[in-house]
């Protein structure tokens, strides 16, 4: 992946960070939840079809931004926090070349092929 792509997001990563310290929880709270996101892959187990939409739905930014403004519509931090760790959670995968899931494989992404 382009080095600038991955300069974007480091900086959507810590807008993640920026936000979640925005938020009443201790820090070690979002290094313990940072990686639970990838508990979407146990969908797999059911074939690449479901697992593609399992990964995608738990790693997709517009998914994260929306469930992040509604916790702030309905002032429930605990909302907001599931935003910010799906939306950082994504950031972080991108910086280290792990897309979108494509239905043809775990390593077949929307950023190339994984390994190559």
């Amino acid at each position: 992946m382009k080095t600038v792509l991955k300069l974007e997001e480091a900086a959507l990563f810590i807008l993640g960070i920026f936000l979640f310290n925005q938020l009443k929880y201790n820090w070690w709270w979002f290094l313990v939840l940072l990686l639970a996101p990838d508990l979407s892959m146990i969908g797999y187990i059911f074939g690449n079809k479901i697992g593609a939409l399992a990964y995608n739905l738990f790693h997709h930014k517009g998914i994260a931004l929306l469930i992040y403004a509604i916790g702030c519509y309905l002032s429930m931090e605990s909302i907001q926090l599931t935003g910010i760790i799906l939306f950082s959670h994504s950031a972080m995968d991108r910086i280290f070349g792990y897309g979108l899931k494509y239905e043809k494989g775990f390593k077949y992404t929307h950023l190339g092929e994984i390994g190559k």
